[in-house]
């Protein structure tokens, strides 16, 4: 299966900040934004990944990621000349995407936690997999609804009046018939190729899927100056809490074997000395002692 990163769109909701940098180039706490969305790709075996971004901040992506090679990662980079929606991924990633599966994920969404990313990977054959979220806000959102056994029955964009409080986070899979859906679409009143209208399709079909993510599991859009800080916040609280880094993208390529631990160890080496650095380190030493 392969991978998009879409890191698109105007930033509006970040302004000022996005006068300075794309929105998934804001830290959230010690890293890139863009790292979460990566790691989480990573975590769940893809190595293959397209990021699309504006034409003004696709260099800034490619000096971020230009060395992501060593990470056993091989990085394409596209353009999103003006923001069109996020299913115009799929037509503007449609030559990367070849006769492959995908997993689209948005560049402004942090996951952390469960096992529901890896089983539903494991699990992927054909179809559309999405997943559904409770929220107290589901109007904000895609929402999903559920019928009395569970079964998704319908899919709404940002509903006035919602029919569950199950919102649809940014990370999608999606069979090879998404490019040709994507592209029979047409744009919604907001002139955009909506990501609920494809996976409409996909229930219509028959051939949607949806995980419910269980209150253990923590999701986190931080594309507004709020929703930013919280998630901010939130990593550093689990960091400093059980000495681990979420979205540290060259330790998720160390354990799923993308690069050995030598690598890990060079690509330490390379880093200025900084806490980033030291806790690669330590990675590295506790798998030589273990």
């Amino acid at each position: 299966m392969k991978g998009i990163i879409l890191a698109g769109g105007a930033g509006s909701r970040l302004y000022p900040l996005t006068l300075v940098a794309s929105k998934q180039l804001q830290p959230v706490y010690d890293k890139p934004m863009v790292y979460y969305p990566l790691t989480t790709l990573v975590e769940n075996g893809v190595r293959e990944i397209c990021l699309i971004s504006t034409p003004q901040d696709l260099p800034r992506f490619w000096q971020l990621l230009r060395n992501s090679a060593a990470w056993g990662l091989a990085v394409e980079f596209r353009e999103q000349a003006h923001p069109g929606g996020i299913a115009q991924a799929f037509v503007i990633a449609e030559s990367f995407i070849g006769n492959d599966s995908v997993a689209l994920i948005l560049g402004d969404n942090v996951f952390y936690g469960g096992d529901t990313f890896p089983r539903a990977f494991a699990e992927f054959q054909a179809g559309a997999t999405i997943f559904g979220y409770q929220v107290h806000d589901p109007e904000r959102y895609g929402v999903v609804e559920f019928d009395a056994h569970g079964k998704a029955i319908s899919i709404e964009e940002k509903p006035k009046q919602p029919k569950s409080n199950y919102a649809v986070p940014g990370f999608y899979l999606y069979d090879n018939q998404v490019v040709a859906v994507a592209k029979a679409l047409k744009p919604s009143p907001r002139g955009e190729l909506e990501i609920s209208d494809v996976n409409a399709k996909y229930l219509e079909q028959g051939q949607l899927r949806v995980h419910r993510l269980n209150r253990g599991f923590a999701w986190l859009d931080a594309g507004t100056s709020t929703s930013l800080h919280e998630a901010s916040a939130y990593v550093q609280t689990i960091e400093r809490r059980q000495g681990i880094k979420i979205g540290c993208p060259e330790e998720a390529a160390f354990r799923r074997g993308f690069i050995n631990l030598a690598q890990l160890e060079e690509l330490a080496a390379a880093m200025p000395n900084c806490e980033y650095r030291q806790y690669l380190q330590r990675v590295c030493q506790e798998n030589h002692d273990g």
